[in-house]
């Protein structure tokens, strides 16, 4: 069992150093969105709140989507870590083998779950930190809808992602 979260482990580690996210730095809004966001007046900003409250609360249900997917698998990988002993046990005879051996395949994937959402969260950090292109001809309320679309997009990617880990171990391992 121990091998196991070793193993997971050492996959997420590799993961992490081999994207050089072992010491990544946040994103953050790139300077020619500030300036036309700074140049903007009182009326022609109503249409910058509605696009920037709107994206806003998107992302919010987005993120709060994949954390409760999130903290359900990991609930789900220590219910079966909890209840290991008892599969387990069915390794002492030989009649009964076969349990042990399906409970060790679904755990083996279960883990790998977790493997696909860290690799999954990586890759959209990755994609999340280049910093969009800005047209400098367009309005702030188009600057900064094409800068939330974008953030949108890729969150949407990443909660399909995390969302689906499930269905991609089922297909690795013939679950």
């Amino acid at each position: 069992m121990l091998a196991v979260f070793k193993i997971v482990q050492g996959i997420i580690s590799t993961i992490i150093t081999q994207s050089g996210l072992s010491g990544s730095s946040g994103t953050t809004l790139p300077q020619e969105i500030i300036d036309k966001i700074n140049n903007v007046g009182f009326w022609d900003s109503i249409p910058l709140w509605a696009v920037t409250l709107l994206g806003g609360l998107f992302i919010t249900v987005l993120s709060f989507i994949m954390i409760l997917t999130v903290y359900s698998r990991m609930f789900k990988l220590y219910m079966y870590t909890a209840l290991a002993p008892i599969p387990l046990s069915s390794f002492a005879g030989e009649p009964t083998s076969n349990v042990g051996k399906n409970f060790l395949r679904s755990y083996a994937g279960v883990c790998l779950e977790g493997a696909i959402i860290a690799l999954a969260c990586i890759i959209f950090s990755v994609m999340a930190a280049s910093p969009p292109a800005v047209d400098p001809n367009v309005s702030a309320v188009t600057a900064v809808w094409s800068y939330v679309g974008e953030l949108i997009f890729n969150l949407l990617v990443l909660v399909g992602a995390v969302r689906m880990s499930d269905r991609i171990v089922k297909e690795l391992l013939g679950l």
